[in-house]
Formats: structure tokens, sequence, C-alpha cells
């Protein structure tokens, strides 16, 4: 149950970290330009490349660490300020209304910015990192995590336009303010962790 738990909250962790409803409008507002044939697999082409990203740095994170000689403590903290800010940006949009990644443009979008980093962003890559580096011998449970956080946004972004029209802005807008309380939440206690164990080690 511990597992099944621990394993839970890191999908839910990365779940909030790619925002999906937060990302609906967003997504809609770059895909205006495509043909709406193609639409649908240009999504499902950049939700496939964000998953090799993320699972590229699952799998690879601890021989990023060790390359770059970083400690668990410098992760926990870099991490809990990065989260901290995309929650801000969740809860407090930018005034440009690009979301939490910046402004769309007018070209079909490959990559960037909807791959990286709409649902790939340094957030989640740090969020993976942390993951792998504090428990290295669970990395199928850490991707289990990443698989259902990732199929639940995938399903989310692919129904965006029978959301945006059945929910509403108004309420997809409340919905992102709520995942980015809870995602501050999240990245202030990542944060006074890794200043603990720092303090701890210090001592």
């Amino acid at each position: 149950m511990e597992t099944q738990m621990t394993t839970m909250s890191a999908a839910i962790l990365l779940f909030l970290i790619m925002d999906p409803l937060g990302n609906i409008p967003i997504f809609l507002t770059l895909l205006k330009g495509v043909p709406p044939k193609r639409r649908r697999a240009v999504m499902v082409r950049e939700l496939l490349i964000a998953l090799a990203v993320l699972l590229v740095f699952l799998m690879g994170g601890q021989h990023i660490l060790k390359l770059l000689q970083l400690k668990e403590e410098s992760i926990s903290i870099a991490g809990g300020i990065v989260l901290f800010l995309i929650g801000i940006r969740m809860v407090f949009p930018p005034a440009d209304g690009g979301g939490i990644f910046g402004a769309p443009g007018e070209s079909e979008p490959f990559i960037v910015p909807m791959a990286i980093p709409g649902v790939a962003g340094p957030s989640a890559m740090a969020a993976l990192l942390l993951l792998t580096n504090s428990e290295p011998g669970r990395t199928a449970d850490w991707a289990i995590a990443l698989l259902c956080a990732w199929l639940a946004t995938a399903v989310i972004l692919l129904s965006s336009t029978y959301l945006f029209r059945w929910l509403g802005e108004s309420v997809l807008t409340a919905l992102e303010r709520v995942m980015g309380m809870l995602l501050i939440a999240l990245s202030v206690q990542m944060f006074l962790g890794g200043v603990a164990a720092y303090l701890h080690l210090a001592v």
C-alpha cells in the first residue's frame, strides 16, 4: 500500500506539473492554423515526443546527476523553486495570455512549444531527476507514475475541444488556479525537505 500511495503521489505531482487543463486554451490557439484533419495527429505526435523526452530523463537521471556532481538536496531545493515559479504563473498567468510557456506562434508547432516545454517542461524534468535520485531502485514505479500522468494529460488534451466547449474558459481558468495552489504547496514541501536534509548533513 505504501508503494502504491507513493507512486500515486508521484503521478499526481507530475500531472499537476504538466498542467493539461491550463494548457488547453494555448494548445487550441496553437492549432488554429493547422488543418482540422491534422490537428489530432499533430497533438498525438507532440505528446509522444514529450513522453520520449521525459522517459530519457527518467532513465538517465542518475547519470546526469553524477556527471554534474549534483546532490539530492540541491535538486530538491532547485526543484522546489522551479515548481513554485510554475505554480505562481498558473495562479497569476502572464499578461500576454500565453499560459505557462509563452505566447503562441503562427506555424504548425513542432516540438516547441507544445511538447517542450508545454508537456515536458523543466519542472517535470527536475521532478523526475529528484525521484530517480531519491530512490534509484524504484525506476519502474516512477515509470508507472510518469505513464499514468502522461496518459491522463493526453486524454485531457486530446479532448480539449470538447472540454473547452463544455466547461468554458472561466471554469478551466478556475481549475488551473486550484492546480497552481496545489503545486505551490508541493513545491514548498519539496524546498523545505531539501533545506532540512542539507542542514542535517551540515550538522
